[in-house]
Order: structure tokens, then C-alpha cells, then sequence
């Protein structure tokens, strides 16, 4: 890869990020300056009907650069009911998403995938990391035990919707390259090791799932730096921040936005480094979702005071060159 290094990524005017579905809803969180919150009141009522949560994440990204938009779907969920609904109470027009991007194969990232794809109008690139697509995939519980992942990202299925399967392991342009797709994230930090309960059966075995089709999505914005948008960062949020300077030579970053994966017992003995690293990058906007956990959350809150946003399902974050 290093041959084709940095990806000619172009630089856009603003990007809008609308949360279509994560963990975590509020209603009531005030705007600000970047953030705009779901309205509750039409035509001087309150609405009937509402956003819903669910552990999962969906964004909606949309790119600005002089007169041209583009929007991707970045994952779809847990439910097959979650980011449809909210789409429709949001006002999502569907007919401007002209990518879909997958993070990785969990059931999380992908449950309403063919829901949404039953609603486009027609076909449309779907960029996925080939390991999206193994199974099966398990969980080893406190006991021992195997717990089977669900297989929600079926090739053949999906060939036979609106779906047109790009797999790639390396970084690829989509949006008229003003959008990255990361590929295959290099895992450089040290501290950060993977899921250690993830298995996988690969040659009639039972092995470790490193979680290789962990990817996310890079944008640089002018003037300002890199905005990295995880999924839940499996490779590590660290290594794929990095990997995302590494691959189209900006080294300023400006945002940093998704899932960290720093939840539960083992992920907090890394809460530290994490912190960290991502003060000496010095982001101006740190707003994690999903699979970060309620305690790295509090934590990011404390330590980064002015770039820290809560993240809530309907909530429209807009940056800035």
C-alpha cells in the first residue's frame, strides 16, 4: 500500500453529520453553535410520534464543496425498524444517498440494511471490507461458552437487491473523492488489542476474530484537518486516526467522531492512553457514540471540555472550513 500513499483525498467546505440511530436519545439537549437538535414541536404541538434509540449507529453524511452535495449512509443499525423510522421522521430524502458504507459485518452496523435497500430507488455502491461477510462469528461468555453472532450480511442476498458490492481492503474514494473509505486499518498503538472475547471459526477452528474489516470514513476539511468517523473503531480509535493521517498525508485533525469501543472492564484499562493520544492530536470536536460506554463518555467530557458533544439520535453536527 505504501506505494500509492497519501490518497489524492479533496478537501470540502462543510460536512453534516445527521445521527440516524445510536445509543442514546435526549430529547431536550439544547443547540449549539455546531450542533443542531431534533425539533419536538410542529405546527405549535408536540409531535405524536418520536425518534427511537437502540444499541447501534447510522449516519447520515453529507459533503459540501462549491456548488456539490454529496450523501453516504455510513451503517444502518441494529433493528430492521430503527433507521427506517427515524429516516422517515427526520425527513431523510433517500433518493440523495449515493453510497452506502459498511464499517464492519456485526449485526449492530447492518440490521436494516435491506430495509433501507428496499426503499432506493435504484442501484448504488455498497463499500464493504471482504471480512464483512465471514461467519460464523461468536462471543466467548464468562463461562466458556459460544455465543453465535447473527448473520446479517449475507454476499448472495445482497446481490440480489440494489446493492453494488465494492469489497476492499485498501482505501477507497467514493463521493467524487471527497470522501475516504480507510479499508483495512494498520493496528500501530500497542495498547489497543482488539476485542478479546471476538472468536471466529476460520479452517474448521475456533481462533481469535481480530476483526479485520473494521474501517471507517475520513474527510478532510479545508483548512482545518481530518474529520475520522468510526463505526466502533475495533482496530482502535488511535490506530485508525492515525491510519487516516498516514494515508492521505494531513496531519491536523479536526474531529473525531463514532465508536470507540472503550466499554466494559477490559476496554478501561486503555481509557487512560486513549485520552492521551487523542489530547496530544488536539481535536477540536471529540463526540463519541455507540459502543464507547458511559464511563469513557463521562471521561471524554472532563477531559475535553470545549471539544466534547454529547451525541443523541436526530442530532445534526456541522463543521466547517
Amino acid at each position: 500500500m505504501s506505494k500509492k500513499l497519501p490518497v489524492a483525498l479533496k478537501p470540502v467546505d462543510r460536512v453534516e453529520i445527521l445521527t440516524l440511530i445510536d445509543n442514546y436519545i435526549d430529547l431536550l439537549l439544547p443547540p449549539s453553535d455546531i450542533v443542531t437538535r431534533p425539533p419536538i414541536i410542529k405546527d405549535g404541538h408536540i409531535k405524536a410520534d418520536t425518534l427511537l434509540a437502540e444499541h447501534g449507529l447510522s449516519l447520515l453524511v453529507t459533503v459540501f464543496q462549491g456548488e456539490n452535495k454529496h450523501t453516504v449512509l455510513f451503517d444502518t443499525g441494529y433493528t430492521k425498524v430503527g433507521v427506517p423510522h427515524n429516516m422517515q421522521q427526520l425527513g431523510v430524502d433517500l433518493k440523495a444517498i449515493e453510497a452506502i458504507v459498511i464499517s464492519h459485518g456485526h449485526m449492530d452496523h447492518t440490521g436494516s440494511l435491506y430495509a433501507v435497500l428496499d426503499h432506493l430507488p435504484g442501484p448504488i455502491p455498497l463499500i464493504v471490507h471482504p471480512g464483512a461477510f465471514h461467519h460464523p462469528r461468536y462471543t466467548r461468555s464468562p463461562d466458556g461458552a459460544l455465543r453465535l453472532w447473527p448473520r446479517t450480511l449475507v454476499k448472495d442476498d445482497l446481490e440480489q437487491t440494489h446493492a453494488q458490492i465494492i469489497e476492499s481492503q485498501t482505501p477507497t474514494l467514493i463521493a467524487d473523492n471527497l470522501i475516504m473509505v480507510t479499508g483495512e486499518v494498520e493496528r500501530t498503538s500497542g495498547f489497543e488489542k482488539g476485542f478479546p472475547n471476538a472468536l471466529m471459526e476460520q479452517n474448521g477452528e475456533v481462533v481469535q476474530d481480530p476483526i479485520a474489516d473494521d474501517q471507517s470514513i475520513v474527510i478532510r476539511l479545508n483548512g482545518k484537518g481530518l474529520v475520522v468517523i468510526t463505526g466502533c473503531a475495533h482496530a482502535g480509535v488511535v490506530n485508525t486516526v492515525g491510519f487516516a493521517q498516514k494515508t492521505t498525508g494531513e496531519q491536523n485533525i479536526h474531529a473525531v467522531i463514532g465508536g470507540f469501543h472503550l466499554t466494559g472492564p477490559f476496554f478501561e484499562k486503555i481509557h487512560e492512553q486513549t485520552i492521551e493520544a487523542l489530547k496530544n492530536l488536539d481535536p477540536a470536536v471529540v463526540m463519541p457514540m455507540h459502543c464507547t460506554g458511559w464511563k469513557a463518555i463521562q471521561r471524554f467530557s472532563k477531559e475535553f471540555p470545549s471539544a466534547f458533544v454529547l451525541s443523541s439520535v436526530g442530532s445534526k453536527l456541522t463543521l466547517t472550513g
